[in-house]
């Protein structure tokens, strides 16, 4: 029995249990049996992996290669798998539970192979199952293969370069005087650990950003597996997540990163009341409106009605720009970078190209207040620049109070209540989608509260005043959560719904209790429970959508409400 207990992006720690037996991955097999009951020992026909109580040959007659183009049959045994490379991902009987690829070390010095084949069989074998991936792990390249999808692992490699007097350790190798294969597997196993911490934190990618740098190779495949699995990664990002340092060039091409620009890029929708477009720097603490210099610059933005018309954009790494109403959502909440004034290409490119998709939404004046930094977007508009050395001094703040004023001049501002409306539209467009933002938005909701604590409301139907709250945007979730009322126009419209089968839910949905989900959702999402067409429950995902089918343990739905 299956039970995936932490996530990390495509990395996940598991539990899996048969009978009185129990293993925690990321796990690393040994050659001797130390008590786990899962051990790989030797015979004249070859190698055998003892699970359990069971043997399972892990090596057949015909010893193909990964680049044989033979497709193989799998050899199943007691709920294992064992298929050589390549394997297209069929013939896995459904009682299988674990698939164990006795020659993956054919892919260890091939990034694009390792990457496809990886992908193809994850993709080909679901959640459900553990991954199993000899002869290829070592200190340096444990987490990585974890960040990608693979479970379980051994200490052969480890082993056999120890005693060619090769030290395998988490940086890189070094050569040894004598046998270090002890010390080898000792660094394998604490990686494992480490991989396995890292993953609980939410963190494991960074963790894959330090080891990548050990070897031409990681490097490659970490670079293939950002580009040609992106989609692959996007499926299990989380749309919430912890603090993060973006400390590396790769790390620009992390897939929450990505996921975010693509958001703004293809969905976000700038305020239409918004006529003067604000550049403002991005700050240390986040989210940014809690920070002292964004506060000093408030001072200068909100002295009079004119404040309407402003529509403040923060422009930074990794990110490109964050519009001030985005800035409680993730990553824009929670990312750390270093600071040193010097701006790498690719910064510069992904800043570029965010800020000219906003501008190409249209506002009539542009100020840059991002004082030694406007060389990054200068060109791109005609622009007053209002900084004079450090944005937050009191010349600068003046400039940039006055600079508002001048730009405001015949230009009729908006009441605050429609800008909350205009605001929270965007907000919601943002993070469903522009028909869920117009149905939430329509029928004569608004917003009410002081940022970043806005609630949706309606009026009742019944004309006596009532009201009905839809949702709640708060930096404490990072998005807007919705109320039953809310859920009911989103589930009506067919997003975000896991359909539930026909039972009492006293507590979450686990994923044994999923009948069907739509395959959009992510971890962190807002989910919407249905039954029989009904809405019965709202609350966030704690899987991806395709999980909730595949797994049959965990929490598919943190329940918040449910119908009475």
């Amino acid at each position: 029995m299956l039970n995936v207990v932490g996530r990390s992006q495509r990395g996940r720690t598991c539990e899996y249990s048969r009978g009185d037996f129990f293993l925690k991955t990321p796990f690393v097999v040994g050659s001797e049996d130390d008590g786990s009951g899962i051990f790989i020992s030797t015979s004249g026909g070859g190698r055998i992996l003892n699970l359990f109580g069971s043997d399972i040959p892990i090596d057949s007659r015909l010893l193909t290669s990964a680049s044989s183009r033979k497709d193989t049959v799998p050899f199943c045994k007691d709920g294992v798998c064992v298929v050589r490379l390549p394997f297209t991902g069929d013939g896995i009987p459904d009682e299988a539970e674990i698939v164990v690829v006795p020659n993956a070390f054919e892919l260890r010095k091939n990034p694009r192979k390792l990457v496809d084949s990886i992908i193809g069989l994850r993709e080909g074998i679901g959640y459900s199952r553990l991954l199993c991936m000899l002869g290829i792990a070592e200190p340096s390249t444990l987490s990585l293969l974890a960040y990608m999808g693979a479970d379980i692992f051994d200490d052969s490699l480890a082993r056999a370069a120890g005693l060619r007097r090769i030290h395998l350790i988490p940086e890189g190798e070094a050569c040894a005087d004598g046998d270090v294969s002890a010390e080898n597997i000792e660094d394998l196993k604490a990686e494992c650990r480490k991989a396995a911490l890292f993953t609980a934190f939410g963190r494991l990618r960074e963790l894959v950003d330090q080891r990548s740098a050990s070897s031409p190779s990681s490097v490659a495949a970490l670079r293939i597996f950002d580009d040609a699995g992106y989609r692959y990664q996007e499926e299990c990002c989380s749309t919430v997540g912890t603090r993060f340092a973006c400390n590396t060039t790769q790390a620009l091409r992390r897939p929450d990163l990505k996921i975010y620009r693509e958001k703004i890029s293809e969905r976000y929708r700038k305020p239409d009341h918004k006529r003067i477009l604000l550049l403002l720097p991005c700050s240390a603490k986040k989210p940014y409106h809690t920070s002292k210099s964004h506060k000093a610059f408030a001072s200068a933005i909100h002295t009079a009605y004119h404040d309407t018309l402003v529509h403040e954009v923060i422009v930074t790494s990794p990110l490109g720009i964050v519009p001030r109403e985005l800035d409680v959502f993730y990553p824009a909440n929670s990312y750390d970078i270093p600071v040193t004034g010097e701006w790498k290409c690719q910064e510069k490119e992904i800043i570029r190209s965010m800020l000219s998709g906003i501008l190409s939404q249209g506002y009539d004046k542009v100020i840059c207040h991002l004082g030694e930094d406007a060389e990054l977007v200068r060109g791109m508009a005609e622009m007053e620049e209002t900084a004079v050395g450090d944005p937050t001094s009191p010349a600068s703040l003046r400039n940039l109070d006055d600079a508002l004023r001048r730009a405001a001049e015949g230009m009729e501002p908006v009441g605050y209540s429609a800008e909350r409306i205009e605001l929270m539209r965007s907000v919601l467009t943002f993070q469903f989608g522009l028909d869920t933002a117009d149905a939430i938005m329509g029928d004569g909701s608004y917003a009410i509260g002081k940022f970043p604590y806005w609630k949706i409301m309606r009026d009742g139907p019944d004309g006596r005043g009532d009201k009905i709250q839809l949702g709640m945007l708060t930096p404490e979730r990072g998005m807007v959560s919705l109320t039953m009322e809310g859920a009911e126009i989103v589930s009506g419209l067919g997003r975000h719904t896991v359909e539930m089968t026909d039972f009492e839910m006293k507590g979450n949905l686990f994923a044994v209790g999923v009948l069907n989900a739509d395959s959009s959702i992510r971890p962190g999402d807002e989910a919407v429970v249905t039954l029989g067409g009904e809405t019965a429950a709202v609350g966030v995902a704690m899987m991806s959508g395709r999980e909730m089918m595949d797994l049959k343990r965990g929490i598919a739905v943190k329940i918040r409400h449910k119908k009475k």
